[in-house]
């Protein structure tokens, strides 16, 4: 079982960064990939483009893969979810990590923001240097996913509402501190691979 974990937009970092290794020791094989570009319009279009293809170079095409995307990356699932379809790369499974969820239509991240978010809560502030126009470009369509089953982790507060409407869909969903985040996200992975 591989479980491809995709990196923060933006050449974020991750706060989750010992991930890999601990997966490894859980029996996951973890292939984190870099991503970049996508700090030029289309930002979302450039981060699903980069992403396929470093899968496409990394990834045996035959193995059992799950998508992990975190933060800003998981609104970009059901796309990069699509691109490993037309490459027939099946995927048995998705987790979200403290990511707004991917909605279909041609949605925006504000727009993601706006219906994912408390309605008295505000949504959080964008980090300092977000390029112009990264939160109301249109995102790929989703139309068709989840394709396949789905988990959330949540290990950000601010996220708590999207882990909700996580598990109004149905989804698997954990909670823990960033430091446990590597036993629940195996435990997430190994359901998720039961039930594909």
């Amino acid at each position: 079982m591989i479980a491809v974990l995709l990196p923060p937009t933006l050449g974020r970092p991750t706060r989750l960064p010992g991930l890999g290794g601990a997966l490894a020791a859980a029996g996951i094989a973890p292939v984190r990939i870099e991503v970049g570009g996508d700090e030029l319009p289309p930002h979302a279009a450039r981060y699903v483009a980069a992403a396929s293809l470093e899968i496409r170079r990394l990834v045996p095409p035959d193995a059992p893969t799950a998508l992990v995307a975190e933060g800003d990356a998981g609104p970009l699932a059901g796309a990069l979810g699509a691109a490993q379809r037309a490459a027939h790369r099946p995927v048995f499974g998705y987790v979200l990590v403290d990511a707004l969820l991917p909605q279909p239509g041609t949605a925006t991240r504000a727009d993601l923001d706006r219906t994912q978010n408390p309605r008295d809560a505000a949504p959080p502030p964008a980090p300092a240097g977000e390029p112009e126009g990264y939160r109301t470009e249109t995102l790929p369509p989703s139309a068709d996913w989840p394709d396949a089953p789905c988990g959330y982790l949540l290990t950000d507060p601010a996220r708590a509402h999207a882990a909700r409407l996580a598990r109004m869909r149905g989804w698997q969903v954990r909670e823990c501190a960033p430091e446990e985040a590597a036993a629940e996200l195996a435990v997430l992975l190994r359901d998720l691979r039961g039930t594909a």
